[in-house]
C-alpha cells in the first residue's frame, strides 16, 4: 500500500526507544513521520531475548517449569497455568477437582493483578498520574495473598504439573473475600478518574482503530478483539480448569478503540471478582496432586493448549519423544502476536497516539522477546 504525506514535508525517521518509558520495555519503534503524522511504524524487538525456548530442550520437564514465569513476569501464574495444562494433556492426566478450582482462584487474581498494573501504568503514559498510585495500592493486597501462599510476589511460581505443591493456607478463604469485597467499589473510582474524563477521552477515543477483520487477519486476541466487537474467550470457548462452571460474562465493545479496550479491561476486572467469590465458596475437599511420578517421561507425541491469560490467547506446543526431556517447546505469546497490528494501528495518527496505542495493547517485553 502507498504510504500518502499529509503536509507534503520531507518525511523523516525517528527512533521510538529501546531506552524510553513508554515502550513498556525495550521496545524501538521505528517511525517514519510526515511532520507529527506517523506514515508507518516498524518495531523492533530482540532486545531482551534469553532463549527460553531452547533451553527447555535442556531442562526436565519440572525443571523447565519456573521459566515460562520470567515472561509475561505480571502475569506468571497464567503461564504456569498453560505450560502445567500442556504437559499434563501429554501425560494424559488431569489435576484433581481441588486443584482445578485454586488454580482458577490464583489465575483469576493474577488477571486483575495485571489489569492493575497495565491500567495505572497506560493513564501515567497518557498523563493521568492519580490512577497509578489507586491501582498499586489494590494490587498490594493480590501480591500480598500470592505472597502468604506460596512466598512470591512477582513470578510466582504457584502450580506444578499434577497439580498443586501448596494447599490453601489457614485463613485463605476468608482473605480472599475481603479483597473481593474491598475491591468492587475500588473499580468504580477508577472510573470516576478516567470514564468521562474528557482528556482521557480525547487521547483515546478513536485512536488505534482496529477493526474484527483486522484482528482476525493479524491475530489479535484478547481484549484487543474483544473491543472490536468479537465475543471470544478461551475460558468460555475452550473451557479448562473448570471454567465451564463458573457463571461469568464476556465483555466485548463495538469501536475496537483505545478507549474501548479500557472499557474491556475494567469490566474483565468486575467479572474476575464474579468467578473468584464463586469459586473460593465452593473449594471441593480432596488432593491436590494427580498421580504423578518424580520423573516424568510423557510418550512420544505433541499437544498445543491455550489458556485465556490477561493479554490474549497464551498456547504452548510441545513435542515429546519419549524422555524426560521436551524435544521442542514453542509458545504463542499474546503480547508478541498482538504487537504485529501496531503498524496498523498507529497510520495516520499522531506521534503522541502511539504511546496511548502501545499501552492499550498491554505488552511485556519479556513476553515478547522470550
Amino acid at each position: 500500500m502507498a504510504e500518502r504525506t499529509y503536509l507534503g514535508a520531507d518525511e523523516l525517521i525517528l527512533n521510538m526507544g529501546p531506552q524510553h518509558p513508554s515502550t513498556h520495555g525495550v521496545l524501538r519503534v521505528v517511525l517514519k513521520l510526515d511532520g507529527e503524522r506517523i506514515l508507518r511504524a516498524d518495531c523492533v524487538i530482540g532486545y531482551l531475548h534469553r532463549g527460553i525456548e531452547k533451553i527447555a530442550e535442556y531442562r526436565t520437564y519440572q525443571m523447565f517449569a519456573p521459566y515460562v514465569d520470567r515472561m509475561d513476569y505480571v502475569a506468571a501464574v497464567s503461564n504456569g497455568l498453560g505450560y502445567c495444562l500442556a504437559v499434563e494433556k501429554l501425560l494424559g492426566i488431569e489435576a484433581p477437582p481441588r486443584a482445578q478450582v485454586v488454580r482458577v482462584i490464583m489465575t483469576e487474581l493474577n488477571r486483575i493483578a495485571s489489569h492493575l498494573l497495565w491500567l495505572g501504568t497506560h493513564a501515567l503514559d497518557i498523563g493521568a498520574v492519580t490512577p497509578l498510585f489507586y491501582v498499586m495500592r489494590e494490587r498490594e493486597e493480590i501480591l500480598n495473598i500470592f505472597e502468604a501462599y506460596c512466598g512470591a510476589r512477582l513470578t510466582t511460581h504457584a502450580f506444578r504439573i499434577g497439580g498443586l505443591q501448596y494447599d490453601v493456607y489457614e485463613g485463605m478463604e476468608q482473605q480472599v473475600k475481603r479483597f473481593c469485597k474491598m475491591f468492587r467499589p475500588k473499580i468504580d473510582e477508577y472510573e470516576e478518574l478516567l470514564t468521562e474524563n474528557r482528556i482521557w477521552k480525547d487521547r483515546t477515543i478513536g485512536v488505534g482503530v482496529l477493526t474484527a477483520e483486522d484482528c482476525k487477519a493479524y491475530g489479535v486476541t484478547g481484549p484487543l478483539l474483544r473491543a472490536a466487537g468479537v465475543k471470544w474467550d478461551i475460558r468460555k470457548a475452550q473451557p479448562y480448569s473448570g471454567y465451564d462452571r463458573y457463571e461469568f460474562e464476556i465483555p466485548t465493545r463495538p469501536n475496537g478503540d483505545t478507549y474501548d479496550r479500557y472499557l474491556v479491561r475494567i469490566q474483565e476486572m468486575r467479572q474476575s471478582v464474579r468467578i473468584i467469590e464463586q469459586a473460593i465458596e465452593d473449594i471441593p475437599e480432596g488432593p491436590i496432586m494427580a498421580k504423578v511420578g518424580k520423573v516424568i517421561k510423557p510418550p512420544p507425541g505433541e499437544v498445543y493448549v491455550s489458556i485465556e491469560a490477561p493479554k490474549g490467547e497464551l498456547g504452548y506446543y510441545i513435542v515429546s519423544d519419549g524422555s524426560t526431556q521436551p524435544y521442542r517447546v514453542r509458545v504463542r505469546p499474546p503480547s508478541f502476536v498482538n504487537l504485529q497490528a501496531l503498524d496498523k494501528m498507529a497510520r495516520g495518527g499522531l506521534v503522541a497516539d502511539i504511546v496511548a496505542i502501545i499501552g492499550s495493547i498491554d505488552i511485556v517485553l519479556g513476553e515478547v522477546d522470550r
